[in-house]
């Protein structure tokens, strides 16, 4: 039986870029089939060009044993391949059920879409993950974890042959993982095959089959998942040894740099308190939809705040806004880097400058050798992989983009650095690199308040665990010693549905 999906001598160059480099695999029908590398490997290059995003260069690829030629993404989701991608692909106007039937609405009498059975469709596609999501709620209004939900709903409503998921949970609880792992598993029973990109090693060893690694473009290998182990693939990938689990440390923290008491932002914040002391990693923990985000936006000034009191070192403080919480030593590195915290078009010097401008200004000028000192003082202290610190920040890899966010906030030297989702996206390397430099920025005093989905982090770094769920602060655990399931009990203390929660916030 020919293979599902063969891949021959794969070659993909962009101006100035080899992304692939003579690769060649095969997957067999039903087979789930990780693909792996460090950022840049060129493995979502892989997954487009098979999806009929990108074009080859050369090589060739062939479905069930016919030659694939030059398809666009239509023509490759016609032959059953379908691809959930990693940067989003939905229109915020144009409702859930519409991004998810988008060219393919079921009609009526005239052609007329018949939009009740669009919706009942969009509504059982959705339920298979285990979540609550109107269906004629616009993507504008849903969280990241909700529109990446709704990415893989999109997925699913093919007649699927070849599905490739790249970084599918990023956004997800555990919970919502486990069930897209059901789904991947039923339809690798039913013969689809699966093309399954992640950094998070665990959920390769807990699905797939088998595992092909990428490096700098080029094949590095494929195992079998049983006849492997993790250090192998971190060779493999980066190769040199890489630690992500918890350090030990004789850190101290010290007096109480920030205070929230019965912060209120509804509909998503509903009574939410919380302390960080100088030198202390507190992590925020919580199902999606429990208000992580949106309760550090309310302390940042970035959501309208009705209740509760801000403190930082024991001063009251009243943010208005970012700029009002920037001049109080508050900084933030957002959820979603490329829509809210960088200037992709824009260049090192000009994104870490961002928040000091009077810092690199002679007078009322901007003063171009201050900033690229700044930035360059950066690229050397974080390891800012770049060829000069005029390097274009949307040219650079996940995790050294995430990198130069940090070095934008931390240019400010804040008191309470808030860090939301610090290695969503990033691969096994960056998140070393990056749990490095926030336990370095802890042993050098500054308050640090992470919200992570993804309870090993949250238990590789904090020193505190804070929970939230409903939009309130439910309970707290030492970071020594605390287990997923603890997190987890009180995470899950209330159940009402989170799409109840995001629809008070449309209907107001």
């Amino acid at each position: 039986m020919a293979p599902r999906l063969h891949i021959s001598q794969l070659c993909k160059t962009f101006p100035g870029v080899r992304a692939l480099d003579d690769v060649s695999i095969s997957v067999e029908p039903g087979e789930i089939r990780a693909l792996l590398g460090e950022n840049g490997a060129g493995k979502s290059t892989l997954g487009k060009i098979v999806a009929g995003v990108y074009s080859r260069t050369s090589g060739e690829v062939r479905l069930d044993d016919a030659v694939l030629g030059d398809l666009d993404e239509k023509a490759a989701g016609e032959l059953g391949i379908g691809i959930v991608h990693q940067e989003g692909s939905l229109v915020p106007q144009l409702s859930v059920a519409e991004n998810i039937f988008a060219g393919r609405q079921p009609t009526k009498w005239f052609g007329q879409v018949d939009i009740r059975l669009m919706r009942e469709r969009a509504h059982a596609l959705i339920a298979q993950l285990g979540v609550a999501i109107d269906p004629a709620m616009k993507v504008a209004f849903l969280s990241p974890a909700q529109a990446q939900i709704v990415e893989i709903a999109k997925a699913l409503s093919r007649e699927l042959r070849l599905l490739i998921l790249d970084e599918p949970t990023a956004a997800l609880t555990l919970t919502e993982t486990e069930k897209l792992f059901e789904i991947v598993r039923r339809l690798a029973r039913d013969g689809v095959s699966v093309i399954y990109v992640s950094h998070r090693l665990a959920e390769i060893f807990a699905l797939c089959d088998s595992v092909t690694v990428l490096k700098d473009g080029r094949l590095a290998g494929t195992r079998k998942v049983a006849e492997t182990t993790t250090d192998e693939l971190i060779r493999l990938m980066v190769g040199r040894e890489v630690h992500l689990t918890r350090a030990a440390s004789a850190r101290q923290a010290g007096p109480i740099v920030f205070e929230a008491d019965g912060v209120s932002a509804p509909p998503f914040v509903r009574s939410a308190s919380i302390t960080v002391r100088a030198g202390e990693v507190v992590c925020l923990a919580g199902l999606i939809g429990s208000g992580r985000s949106e309760f550090c936006e309310a302390i940042f000034g970035a959501r309208r705040r009705t209740a509760g009191d801000i403190r930082i070192g024991g001063a009251p403080v009243d943010p208005q806004g970012p700029w009002d919480a920037k001049h109080a030593g508050i900084g933030m590195v957002p959820e979603d880097r490329k829509t809210s915290g960088l200037f992709l078009g824009m260049d090192l010097v000009n994104n870490i400058a961002a928040t000091v401008l009077s810092k690199v200004s002679s007078g009322a000028n901007f003063s171009n050798s201050k900033a690229e000192r700044l930035a360059g003082g950066f690229v050397k202290e974080l390891r800012i992989a770049t060829p000069s610190v005029r390097k274009i920040v949307g040219e650079l890899s996940g995790g050294n983009q995430q990198k130069v966010l940090l070095a934008k906030w931390l240019a400010m030297e804040p008191r309470l650095l808030i860090v939301d989702e610090p290695t969503r996206g990033v691969d096994v390397g960056a998140r070393s690199e990056i749990y490095r430099l926030l336990r370095g920025l802890a042993e050098k005093g500054v308050a640090l308040l992470v919200v992570s989905s993804e309870l090993p982090e949250v238990l590789a770094l904090a020193d505190r665990i804070v929970v939230m769920a409903e939009g309130r602060t439910v309970g707290e655990l030492p970071g020594e010693g605390a287990t997923e399931e603890q997190v987890l009990r009180l995470a899950t203390r209330f159940t009402s549905s989170v799409a109840n929660v995001r629809e008070e916030a449309v209907g107001a």
